[in-house]
């Protein structure tokens, strides 16, 4: 019986890296090849196709760099991989999960992961990370499922995963919905059931910028009232608690958006922005009808990612929609 196919692209990240120099810092530098190499029980489930695309710490991706690798999980699918798996920094995770579940539009898995101990160090993690996203890539079960995060023993969907520390091996979480699954003896084991995704056209252009501001007791304005004068295409703003600014910041807000979209999700890290509770100046009521869109429970860095898409797509008028999507 032949083995399915699995493709893996390597990006870089903590997990490729080790020390060049004595008494240096870790960076990027373990080949795909040589991380596949550590895990041997992987290659008696699949016939691996492995290409190293970067050696790139997670801080220094970028959208369009992101599309390419997109590109190259595309062709994989179409040369008949039954899944694919990117392995990258998880400064950054959470952010590629989300964006690559907006644009995937294929029912075979594409599963992300990372770690959080460099390959140099005792009890990498690296290697079984590697090894249960090669389980969840090639389970039946987790076809339909979009992009998914697999790391420390957990399943996690794109769009409710979360950094919660800084450099805890458990450093992911997803708040509120908990792991849409768990690997338990190495069986894949989902908790929730897969969900219907909308899935967005590539987008037609790569310039626009969103910004991201957030809010803060007593934050001056002047990043802010200058926002569109700057060229941004959109902002999404970190607000306190349920989706709240400041009076000051409000006024502002209303300006801003009649020329751009406007997000306000919460700064919290837990939770949904309100829609219908709070009335004063700068609240979620007086956000909304000043013109700005409430990210429910859209984190902040998401509702970015988002924009971008609907605005490099040229389908901003359907934000609302897609934010209601996911809360």
């Amino acid at each position: 019986m032949d083995l399915p196919k699995l493709a893996i692209a390597a990006l870089g990240g903590t997990v490729s890296m080790q020390s060049l120099q004595s008494g240096e810092g870790v960076v990027p530098s373990v080949s795909g090849e040589a991380l596949l190499n550590t895990v041997p029980e992987l290659k008696t489930l699949a016939q691996l196709t492995v290409e190293t695309l970067g050696l790139l710490p997670g801080a220094s991706l970028d959208f369009e760099y992101l599309l390419s690798v997109l590109c190259w999980a595309n062709f994989q699918i179409n040369q008949g991989a039954a899944g694919v798996i990117i392995v990258q920094g998880t400064d950054t995770l959470e952010e590629s999960a989300t964006f690559f579940d907006y644009l995937w539009d294929h029912d075979e898995p594409l599963v992300l992961t990372g770690a959080m101990r460099s390959a140099a160090q005792a009890g990498a993690d690296g290697p079984a990370n590697l090894l249960d996203a090669g389980r969840v890539a090639l389970a039946q079960s987790s076809r339909g499922r979009g992009a998914q995060v697999v790391i420390h023993g957990q399943i996690h969907r794109a769009n409710a995963v979360r950094k919660v520390d800084s450099m805890a091996l458990h450093a992911f979480a997803s708040p509120v919905t908990g792991p849409a699954g768990v690997l338990m003896e190495g069986v894949v084991r989902y908790l929730q059931p897969s969900v219907a995704r909308q899935v967005l056209p590539l987008p037609q252009t790569t310039n626009q910028t969103i910004a991201l501001l957030e809010a803060s007791l007593s934050a001056d304005s002047l990043l802010l009232e200058n926002v569109v004068e700057l060229g941004y295409d959109g902002l999404v703003i970190a607000g306190f608690g349920a989706g709240h600014v400041s009076a000051h910041w409000a006024k502002v807000i209303e300006t801003i958006a009649r020329h751009i979209p406007v997000i306000i999700a919460t700064r919290t890290g837990c939770g949904s922005t309100a829609r219908s509770t709070y009335g004063f100046e700068g609240s979620e009521i007086d956000l909304q009808r000043k013109g700005a869109v409430m990210a429910g429970f859209t984190c902040p860095r998401k509702a970015r990612i988002l924009l971008w898409l609907l605005v490099g797509c040229r389908q901003q008028e359907h934000l609302a929609s897609y934010l209601d999507q996911t809360g």
